[in-house]
């Protein structure tokens, strides 16, 4: 039985150069209605442990979350996706930095803009702002990370930078890192603490 993840693998082969009909064929067989153009993994973890933590099933609503390994794809998946290709309902998530990038390629392909969120550095920022570094801290305690993280403070490059953003490098620090504490920032967020690219994006959906 096709489901929503081998739809997201086939979009992202079609995207890499490879064919499309696949693609085009599951889309209609799943009822796939919208497509969640995202950067990258940690921002897929973070937005599906939000909807799950919330009680939604958005493979079952139709709703492709797509991780696209960078914002300068924005516009080949949003041709693919959006009114020139499948015609799908185009959402999202982008960094402050990078929105030209979005606001070509989504003009381009004919597509809405309003679904389409701002974080302002990364999401990893919004999260570790939201928590607060003290609370980001002890989920790398938690995690057992710890003595990692206080080695990286140890780096030269870190001294005298603010706590959030040495939080923010650490994460990058390690092949995985990043969409692991994509999960475990959301799920240490209390309701009121979600931010809010992340809930008006879910709300939208």
């Amino acid at each position: 039985m096709a489901d929503m993840r081998a739809f997201r693998d086939e979009v992202i082969g079609w995207a890499a150069g490879g064919p499309g009909e696949v693609a085009s064929d599951l889309a209609v067989r799943l009822g796939v209605r919208t497509a969640v153009l995202l950067e990258g993994r940690s921002d897929l973890a973070a937005v599906e442990t939000l909807a799950a933590r919330r009680g939604r099933d958005l493979a079952a609503e139709g709703v492709c979350v797509v991780p696209m390994g960078g914002a300068m794809s924005v516009g080949r998946y949003a041709d693919l996706l959006g009114p020139p290709g499948l015609g799908l309902r185009l959402a999202g998530l982008c960094d402050e930095g990078e929105q030209r990038f979005y606001d070509r390629g989504l003009e381009r392909a004919g597509a809405p803009r309003r679904n389409f969120f701002v974080c302002v550095s990364d999401l990893e920022d919004e999260l570790i702002r939201a928590l607060g570094p003290a609370e980001v801290e002890e989920v790398v305690r938690a995690e057992g990370d710890i003595r990692a993280w206080q080695t990286f403070l140890h780096q030269p490059a870190q001294h005298g930078r603010p706590r959030e953003q040495q939080l923010r490098r650490f994460l990058g620090t390690k092949k995985g890192r990043k969409i692991r504490y994509g999960r475990l920032l959301v799920e240490a967020l209390e309701p009121e603490q979600v931010p809010a690219p992340l809930d008006d994006l879910l709300t939208s959906l």
